[in-house]
Formats: C-alpha cells, structure tokens, sequence
C-alpha cells in the first residue's frame, strides 16, 4: 500500500508587515523625483507600490484564500510557497495562478509580483533547454537552487527585461553606445560583470532582487548581450531612476485620489554600471541562441498572466459603474441605455478573461523541463483583446456615470462653509444614497479613468507585456493555419496543392495542428485541478 502523501504544513511565509520590515535591510540608490531615497519602506512615493506587495503576502495568511494563494511544488511535498514563486506543474496550476492574480488585482489594481512567477517559470523552461542540448545538468542545478532560495526566503523580484536599446533600427552590437543593452564586460574564475540599462522595470525599488533577461532575441554577434542572472537590489553599481507609485499624498485629507493613493506601481530606469555577479547567480552567459526562446516563454506566461490583472481591473470598474448608476437613482436593469453598455464592459472583461481560461485547460508540458506552459494562441488573442479594448472599458465606464466624474468641484469644496451645503443638496440624486458617497463613487472612477492614474492603466495594458504588433506577429506564428487549409481542400475534394513533406511546405500553410490524428489528439492537456474556494458567507434573508 502506497504511504499518502504527508500534508504541507502551515506556509512559513513573509506578512505584508514582515516584507516591509525585509525592505528595510536593503539599502538600494534609489532617486524619485530628483530625490535621493534614503529607505525605500518609509519614502510616501513608494508607499502605494509598497502596499500593493505587501496584501500579496497577506492573502497568504488569509485562511480562505490559502488554497489559492500557496502552493506545494511535488519535489517538496510538505513545503507550501507563495503562488507568484510557484512552478506550473499542471493546467490546474496556471487555473489557480490565473485566479490568484485576478483577485489580488481586484484588491491592487495591478499586484506587480505575478512577473516574478512568469520569469522564474521561463527561466526553468530555458535552463532545461540549454543542459539538454548541451547533454548537461549544470544549469538546471542553478536554477533549482536559486529558486529555493527565492521561495524558502519568500522574495519580490523585479524583472529588468527591457532595454534602453538605443538607435532601434540597430541591434544591440551595433549601438553607438553599448550600455543601451545590459552586456558583459568581463568573465573571470568568480563570475561576470555586467553594465548597461533596462528601461522599465515594475516595482524596482521596493523589490528583493532583480533578474536580468535579454529582451529579445539575439544573434551570435550579440552574444555578449545575451546574459541572464539575478542580482540584489542594493547590489554595489545599481543605480535606480523612478517615478513615484501612483498618487501618494494628493489631496489625502480630502479624498480625491481614493484609491491610487492607497496602491500604485512605481516603474525604474535600472542603470547597471560594472555590477558582479557569481557565476551560481548567471542562469547563461553567452547562449545567445537560447534568447528568442527565454523571450517567448516568458512572454507566453506574462501574456496569461496579464489578462488576469486587467481581468480584476475590469471587475473595479464594473462595480464602481454600476454603484454610479445607483447613485444616479437609475437601475441599468430597467434602462437599456445604461444596461447595454454594462454588459458590453462584463463582455470584455470576461470575454479576455475566458481567453485565459482556456490558454490554462489547453497548457501544455515543456517538453525539457516538464512544466506547464500556457497555450500561446489563446494567451496572445486574451491579452490583445485587452490591450487594444482597455480604452473601450474607459468609454464604457464614462458612458454609464455621467460627466460628474470630471465635473464635480474639488474635494476642498466639500469642507468649504460657502458652499458645501448648497452643494450636498442639489448634487444629491438618489434620496437613498447621500451625496458624499455619490461623489465618492465619482471620484473613484475618475481616479482610475480619467486621471494621471487612468492613463497609466492605458499604456500599461497597450504595451505592458509587449505592443499588440508582437501579440499578432505570436498568434500568426503559432496558430495552426495549415490545418485549416487541410481542412477546406478536403472539402474541395482536391490535394493538388498538398505538400509532400514537411521541409516543402508553402510558408503561409507550414503551421499545422499536432496531434490530431483522432478526436481528442495524441497530447492530452493536464489535469486542471483548480482550487475550490469556499462560497462568500451571504445574510439570511429571513
């Protein structure tokens, strides 16, 4: 008889206090707004980026959301970690990690850590790619030990991705300047030493460490550009250049930045200038040929991953939308008007998010390291989809408000003797909502639509992750165009134009659909076991 598995114990995992306190004995250069940042846990900027972190950690403890926001890894079934550290194990795994992202950005806005989990997922993906074409295991042992190190600590990562890159016209070897792209100037007995720039990185300050991946792929001439390693923020030479995180302090007495006061995301410009790394922190130095595929991975995650995030941003709207409506003294039920647009904003949201889902159910096992991997054509077309309709959510959310969203006197009016009583009055709709909470509700909404935040939100959904050019260019790579036209000349009844081998295959058909040889294919998905959560505890009506 097979001894059952013992259970995971309680996860000994950071509180959002604890990963304040953690931030304190870091010590990175850190400048916002010209300033320099003398510790990162206490500086206001940084506060609401801070506290987005920090509930990624809290919901951990919560007891009924543990299941969702924990996981166990199957080498160490008795060790539970954070789900933004975990490794994708099964189509269930990217359900639940598509879950926990949604509902951490319904609390946040935009959790920020669900990138560490991207990038820890890819880089075992390449790490096991590069030792089975080298017939080694020298890069699958570095990664396992540092991905210990990262869950058994319970580390933020920021992701420095994305370069300077320069003249873009140019590859990086090309550059009149080299420090646009993170290089390697030096390789000795210890380890590298690398310098450049990564323009954008999320979080950057008030993260643990920072992994460095090239941003695309690279050529044998780019070779030494093509570098990936993890380094601690406060390491010496790391220089941090960053904006605040959304909109600490403005008006904070009265009310008008309800909630990007609270959560936000700071973004840097990381300037690393002649900064060590131990060859047990490079994950490759050199593997130039294994960059295009580092770079799709971790696309791949980061695309499903990112619907969930705007998925829990859609579901802010879709509530503060139909709060207004109420607010107003209007039911959306009873006027098609407001109701067609709120469904139209439900649509949109559930519609990419329902992209994710099946990118999930239809994951598929990395055939060198074992692990899931979201399905490429369904990741790209969700987060296309809410790429290019993150404007669209704005529209609609303005549509079933009113203009009193931008309208509306300032907050210092509400507490002005001349005028704040009038204003109550006749600003008041509905008689069962007051008018403080209608101009709450207003406020809330133009914070997140129609302000500096709004426009963030925009942007970061357009090209965070990569532009909408780079998610139709994956979906056409990827899809199965082939098999279609398969399908419609064996309709035609005709195979004149069939290829004869896979290497004569014309170009625009060359892309076929494996495994389907039979109804449900040779390569069946995992199992999705998703974690049930308990039902919300509702009143008695009676």
């Amino acid at each position: 008889m097979t001894a059952p598995t013992p259970p995971a114990t309680p996860p000994k995992l950071m509180t959002g206090a604890d990963y304040r306190e953690s931030l304190r004995r870091c010590k990175p250069v850190v400048y916002v707004d010209g300033q320099l940042i003398g510790s990162v846990a206490d500086a206001p900027s940084l506060a609401p980026g801070i506290n987005a972190l920090a509930v990624t950690y809290d919901f951990a403890h919560r007891p009924e959301l543990a299941p969702l926001m924990t996981a166990v890894q199957s080498h160490a079934p008795g060790k539970a970690v954070n789900r933004m550290l975990h490794i994708n194990e099964s189509a269930g795994d990217l359900l639940n990690k598509l879950e926990a992202v949604r509902l951490l950005c319904q609390e946040t806005g935009c959790a920020q850590r669900y990138l560490a989990h991207d990038a820890l997922n890819a880089l075992g993906q390449v790490s096991a790619r590069i030792d089975d074409a080298r017939g080694s295991t020298e890069h699958r042992a570095r990664f396992q030990a540092y991905l210990q190190h990262v869950q058994d600590a319970d580390l933020s990562l920021g992701i420095a991705m994305t370069d300077a890159k320069g003249d873009r016209s140019k590859r990086p070897h090309e550059q009149a300047n080299p420090d646009t792209y993170v290089h390697i100037v030096e390789r000795n007995g210890r380890g590298i030493v690398i310098s450049g720039t990564k323009a954008i990185v999320t979080g950057a300050p008030y993260m643990h460490e920072l992994i460095v991946m090239p941003g695309r792929a690279m050529t044998e001439a780019d070779a030494a550009f093509a570098v990936c390693c993890a380094v601690p923020v406060d390491a010496p030479g790391i220089t941090m250049v960053a904006r605040p995180a959304g909109r600490p302090g403005e008006k904070l007495e009265h009310g008008a930045a309800l909630f990007s006061r609270r959560y936000g995301q700071s973004t840097a410009v990381v300037i690393f200038d002649q900064v060590f790394v131990p060859w047990e922190r490079v994950f490759y130095a050199d593997e130039w040929e294994h960059s295009g595929h580092l770079t799709h991975s971790y696309a791949t995650h980061h695309r499903h991953s990112c619907i969930a995030a705007r998925a829990g941003f859609g579901d802010l709207l879709i509530g503060a939308g139909a709060l207004m409506c109420e607010a107003n003294g209007l039911d959306p039920g009873a006027h098609a008007n407001l109701r067609d647009p709120m469904v139209e904003l439900i649509k949109i949201t559930e519609g990419f998010f329902a992209c994710g889902v099946a990118a999930s159910v239809y994951g598929t096992r990395d055939e060198h390291s074992g692990t899931f991997m979201p399905e490429p054509v369904f990741a790209n077309i969700g987060k296309l989809l809410l790429a290019t309709q993150i404007y669209d959510m704005h529209r609609l959310a303005h549509e079933v408000s009113g203009g009193l969203i931008v309208a509306l006197p300032g907050p210092d009016e509400d507490h002005n003797p001349a005028t704040a009583a009038t204003l109550a009055e006749v600003l008041r709709a509905n008689p069962a909502v007051p008018y403080d909470k209608r101009i709450e509700v207003a406020r809330f909404i133009e914070d997140l639509t129609a302000s500096y935040q709004g426009g963030w939100y925009s942007l970061i959904s357009l090209h965070g992750g990569g532009s909408p050019a780079a998610m139709k260019q994956e979906i056409w790579r990827s899809y199965p165009v082939g098999s279609k036209v398969d399908l419609v000349e064996r309709l035609l009844d005709r195979g004149v134009l069939a290829p004869t081998g896979g290497e004569h295959r014309r170009p625009i058909t060359r892309n076929r659909q494996p495994g389907r040889c039979c109804d449900t294919g040779c390569t069946q998905p995992g199992q999705a076991v998703m974690v049930a959560l308990p039902e919300p505890v509702r009143p008695d009506p009676m």
